[in-house]
């Protein structure tokens, strides 16, 4: 497939997701707009990312078409969307992508953790999803949650205490990184 009909093919995935109602009633062309924050945020960034509550394919399947050097894994708990996500994965052949179909708590002791990016759009309350990709990231790497218009949701004492520290970014999410030092 040439870059603009994988284009295409992301655009109509999408559409599809949001008939099924795994995604909101926001013009495609703004929902991939918005999740491409995740891929600027993600810049440098390499190996592997995973999208918590992947849902209906936001951020994560833009992220696919956008960042093929990353190997991705698509994790939500509900087997009618991870069903989805799979048929569309191996239909636009991101043979980078996994998808997983399991509940976060079981998926990190199943060994899904370690990774070098995790992203999150609508995954949970802000605590729980920041202490779960905590849980979910490496020693090192960054951690992109998509951030609502206006509000700062952050507690920085539960940043701090998860060996975090809080980055700039487009103001469409929040980045925060975790160093390993030596």
């Amino acid at each position: 497939m040439n870059e603009d009909q994988v284009k295409q093919e992301l655009h109509e995935a999408l559409g599809t997701s949001q008939r099924l109602g795994f995604l909101g009633d926001r013009p495609i062309d703004e929902v991939i707009e918005h999740a491409r924050a995740f891929v600027s945020a993600l810049e440098g960034v390499t190996g592997s990312v995973i999208d918590l509550g992947a849902g209906g394919g936001v951020p994560g399947l833009v992220l696919a078409v956008d960042r093929p050097d990353l190997s991705i894994t698509l994790l939500d708990r509900r087997t009618k969307r991870t069903d989805f996500l799979s048929r569309i994965v191996r239909r636009m052949h991101l043979d980078h992508v996994t998808v997983v179909a399991a509940d976060v708590d079981d998926a990190i002791r199943q060994g899904y953790v370690g990774f070098d990016a995790v992203v999150a759009r609508g995954f949970g309350p802000p605590d729980f999803t920041l202490r779960t990709g905590a849980r979910c990231l490496g020693q090192s790497g960054v951690i992109v949650i998509s951030e609502p218009p206006t509000g700062d949701r952050w507690d920085a004492e539960l940043v701090s205490s998860l060996g975090l520290v809080r980055v700039p970014s487009d103001t469409r999410v929040v980045c925060f990184t975790r160093e390993f030092m030596l």
